[in-house]
């Protein structure tokens, strides 16, 4: 919505802000969901929790994108190339409809957006992979023209509803006013990206699972979080964790024999149980040759920028490295979808993106990039021109005003318990860092240890719960808090829920595939937490395994 200041005018106007859509989020997937809301004639609000443009994951790097010319061959191809890795979890009908928007809308990026796509020997435009930063300065520009108002630096800390429950709003701070705001909407769009727990990962600081925690206090499910154990290689006290070019490494231990087994895919595991004995393991992209290096350095140049400012040849010397958590980021698992629109099951309520579940394209499976900007693409598009058509289905656009509503904010807002002695943020993320950080807990998976990591959650929530709370810029650290605990918790009651190894879920105590287990797992709950088997599309049976109660 544009005042007489701009579309970004000054902290006061915020007082009432009242719009059709609201977009959580400033990556891709919020962008574009902005972008098609206003398209389809509903005014939008795009509050980001830095600035939208620069943060988040895809704008600090580059990234593939799952672009696939309409050949039914090639489409076949791409359909079918990871359904066995994802478990067979992952629809045919969604992965088409993802294929068809994402080819689209890229054409549309290069036509409308202005990318400059290179092209290759043949003078074809090569569409198949962005530069992050441009992409994203370009989206910023499309959508500051297509009139949404932008709220940089200004997080969402709690979605508002209305006494029927539907979403009509939210509430935040921000961070360079140092104020406290809210926008009453039709509809909201939760594009906040997935959790990586502050792991250090590159472009993942503002990943903190808010999105989550965000929808499930407004009463939606998730589904998939125990596709949630994604590590990246990352060379050692370093941030970025581009794992495709590890494919031309050789990896080594310490006394500079070859480290067997170990891999940049399929053999990750075997680089986290050397570390876990406290050795170094270093790699070399000794295996590149010279037109591999050459196009390496073309398409990912922020990969090596690392290596060149530490005055170290990737392709020629041996350099330590580590695996960083990547949980919802580089997983699955997210809130779960209930139509083509990407509504949640919450009347008003929409997600997109890293945000939400991947399984309809991926099944249990899921990497940097591909599929992960194609569904961020799609997924915004489709939220967008949902949470409009809602929106605009209510009528007049200050219906949204006059609508009483409530915080559905918990956790980190509005403790249960006594503040005699309040809670630490910083305690609170230590704590659930430590259970989910570790190799040994989270990637190579046991069920008695996730049981004890999800007791020990379990209680850390309990108390978090009735203590913690935040003023100002320490309640968006709460809610962070809060969030990155919830997160860890679905993530283990959904891992418990899956005794078998399927897609990236592995489970050291079940190695194999159970064919009683081919469903999705949906989970729930913020005090309790519960998961149940959900039917795949087009089967009739969820399996043999029931509900599995969680947390009390």
């Amino acid at each position: 919505m544009t005042g007489p200041n701009g579309p970004n005018g000054p902290a006061g106007e915020l007082t009432g802000l009242t719009t059709d859509v609201l977009v959580v989020g400033g990556g891709p997937a919020a962008t574009w969901a902005a972008l098609k809301a206003a398209e389809a004639g509903a005014r939008v609000v795009l509050a980001d929790k830095g600035y939208c443009g620069t943060s988040g994951a895809t704008a600090a790097g580059g990234t593939g994108v799952w672009y696939v010319p309409p050949e039914p061959a090639a489409r076949e191809a791409a359909m079918a190339s990871r359904e066995g890795l994802g478990g067979y979890l992952a629809d045919r009908r969604w992965m088409a409809r993802v294929l068809d928007e994402t080819y689209d809308r890229v054409n549309e990026l290069a036509t409308a957006g202005r990318y400059p796509f290179p092209t290759g020997p043949d003078g074809q435009p090569l569409r198949g992979g962005l530069q992050g930063p441009e992409y994203m300065r370009r989206m910023r520009i499309r959508i500051r023209r297509a009139g949404v108002r932008i709220l940089d630096h200004s997080p969402v800390t709690e979605l508002l509803t209305d006494a029927d429950g539907a979403v009509a709003g939210a509430a935040g701070y921000r961070r360079q006013a140092r104020e406290p705001y809210r926008v009453l909407a039709g509809a909201v769009v939760l594009a906040t990206g997935g959790c990586a727990f502050l792991s250090g990962a590159l472009g993942t600081n503002t990943n903190t699972g808010d999105g989550a925690l965000f929808a499930a206090e407004a009463g939606a499910d998730l589904s998939g979080m125990e596709f949630s154990n994604a590590y990246g290689i990352a060379p050692e006290g370093t941030s970025v964790t581009k794992t495709a070019f590890y494919s031309f490494a050789t990896f080594y231990q310490e006394d500079g024999g070859v480290l067997e087994g170990a891999a940049g895919q399929g053999g990750r595991s075997v680089i986290a149980r050397e570390l876990l004995t406290g050795a170094k393991v270093y790699a070399r992209l000794d295996r590149a040759d010279d037109e591999a290096r050459a196009a390496m350095r073309r398409a990912q140049p922020n990969f090596f920028l690392t290596f060149d400012r530490l005055g170290i040849d990737a392709f020629t010397d041996r350099f330590a490295v580590t695996l960083l958590a990547e949980g919802t980021v580089r997983g699955t698992g997210g809130i779960r979808i209930t139509g083509d629109d990407c509504a949640t099951g919450v009347p008003g309520l929409y997600a997109a993106g890293d945000a939400a579940t991947r399984e309809e394209i991926c099944g249990g499976f899921t990497g940097g990039g591909s599929h992960n900007a194609a569904w961020a693409i799609s997924s915004g598009s489709w939220a967008g021109r949902g949470a409009a058509g809602h929106a605009l289905s209510l009528g007049s656009g200050d219906r949204a005003a006059r609508r009483p509503v409530t915080g559905a904010g918990g956790a980190g807002l509005r403790p249960t318990g006594s503040l005699a002695g309040p809670g630490d943020h910083r305690e609170a993320v230590a704590l659930v860092q430590a259970e989910v950080h570790p190799y040994d807990k989270n990637y190579l998976r046991r069920g008695d240890v996730l049981a004890a990591s999800l007791r020990t959650l379990d209680a850390a929530w309990s108390r978090l719960r009735a203590t913690l709370h935040g003023e100002g810029a320490d309640l968006v650290k709460a809610r962070q808090a809060a969030a990155m605990t919830a997160h860890a918790r679905w993530m283990y009651a959904a891992a418990l829920a899956r005794p078998e190894s399927r897609g990236m879920a592995r489970r050291l105590d079940h190695p194999d595939r159970d064919p009683r287990l081919h469903h999705r797992i949906v989970v729930g709950g913020l005090d309790r937490v519960w998961t149940r088997p959900a039917a795949l599309a087009g089967t009739g049976s969820t399996g043999s395994t029931g509900s599995t109660g969680g947390a009390g």
